[in-house]
């Protein structure tokens, strides 16, 4: 079983830390293999950002993503930019304010999550930023690519000391949202 998956947006949305939570779910709670790798703009905030993870239960031999089996846009430039690249049938989250302008034809091939992620997390925990551990809670609940409290431990292990609390409230928002959206 080898899965991969894509996060892609701007700087300041939490996408790498996204990855880096998901990728330590995987390998220090469930004894998977995975890799975690980034890139992003010039500009750390607002340049573009994209982070993936490989998650296997064999030894990884080729640590990018080739073609997504789940992916998550946060921007219009990430969807405009990655949509293609991601499998038939693959799993794909929208932060559907900050896409307006999708292409509905290719999605027919997808599993398309459209929510407005950024005002569901401020409407939870008061806090715009917690929109990517919010998407966590979806990914996890819809794909099962982690279990859920592997993935509750890793975010605890990976968001800054105090904020614990709130991250978790954002997942279990997404765990919850995700019963409407499994398969």
């Amino acid at each position: 079983m080898r899965k991969e998956v894509l996060f892609s947006g701007f700087g300041g949305q939490g996408v790498i830390l996204a990855s880096v939570i998901l990728g330590r779910a995987a390998a220090v709670y469930e004894g998977l293999y995975a890799v975690q790798t980034q890139s992003y703009g010039p500009e750390s905030r607002g340049g573009a950002s994209r982070a993936e993870v490989v998650i296997s239960n064999e030894p990884i031999d080729y640590p990018k993503v080739i073609a997504p089996d789940y992916a998550v846009f946060f921007s219009q430039e990430a969807y405009s930019k990655f949509l293609r690249t991601v499998k038939e049938g693959a799993t794909v989250i929208v932060e559907k304010d900050l896409v307006p302008h999708r292409d509905f034809e290719f999605e027919k091939k997808l599993n398309v999550i459209a929510l407005p992620l950024t005002e569901i997390a401020e409407e939870t925990t008061g806090l715009s930023l917690t929109m990517n551990i919010l998407t966590l809670g979806i990914l996890v609940g819809v794909t099962g690519i982690v279990s859920k409290d592997a993935i509750e431990k890793a975010v605890r292990d990976a968001v800054p000391h105090g904020t614990e609390e709130i991250n978790v409230r954002a997942l279990k928002k997404g765990f919850e949202l995700a019963e409407k959206f499994k398969p």
